[in-house]
């Protein structure tokens, strides 16, 4: 009897488990992919105008997201940003799956082991690929990148009413500092 117990919380593990992983590749309700992605346009330097704060960014200014592609078929990535209190650059390498087809923006994002969280490109430039705006599998996440390190009044405020519109907490977004030059 007990090493059924034992047998029966393993599989209850396993089975949370994979609700767990699959669940943070899901979408927040009411957001949509785009779709028509073409990953070759996408691909190259994003830098990060505005996010939501999370322990694995906090601090850094000058964050930029580089995306290439993978000998096994999926993206490379590369984050990195400068720690001011630290006066260093940080940077963590991940690599990007689609969950679905390629021509939809939804990936599956890992940058530590077989942990995947949901990458959701849900607003885009799509005749240039000049701008983006990245959620994950919930609200807590919201990323706004541009091709460029600045952006202008108009396109920060397109940003903000459409991330407040879809319930983002825009009161907690943090803008991110591009201006300085540390190498």
């Amino acid at each position: 009897m007990k090493h059924k117990f034992k047998l029966l919380g393993l599989i209850c593990v396993l089975v949370t488990g994979a609700y767990l992983m699959n669940s943070c590749v899901g979408l927040p309700d009411g957001i949509k992919p785009v779709e028509g992605f073409q990953k070759d346009k996408y691909l190259g330097k994003w830098y990060e105008i505005a996010r939501l704060d999370h322990s694995f960014e906090r601090g850094l200014s000058q964050v930029t997201a580089e995306y290439s592609m993978r000998d096994d078929g999926g993206i490379k990535v590369v984050n990195r940003g400068y720690n001011e209190a630290k006066g260093e650059w940080s940077e963590a390498i991940g690599k990007a799956y689609f969950v679905k087809t390629p021509d939809v923006a939804h990936l599956k994002v890992s940058f530590f082991g077989p942990f995947y969280g949901s990458y959701a490109v849900f607003e885009l430039d799509e005749k240039d690929y000049q701008y983006a705006y990245i959620t994950s599998y919930n609200r807590k996440y919201l990323w706004f990148l541009s091709r460029k390190p600045i952006v202008t009044d108009s396109e920060r405020s397109k940003f903000l009413n459409m991330a407040k519109e879809l319930g983002f907490d825009v009161d907690e977004l943090i803008f991110v500092d591009q201006s300085k030059k540390n190498k």
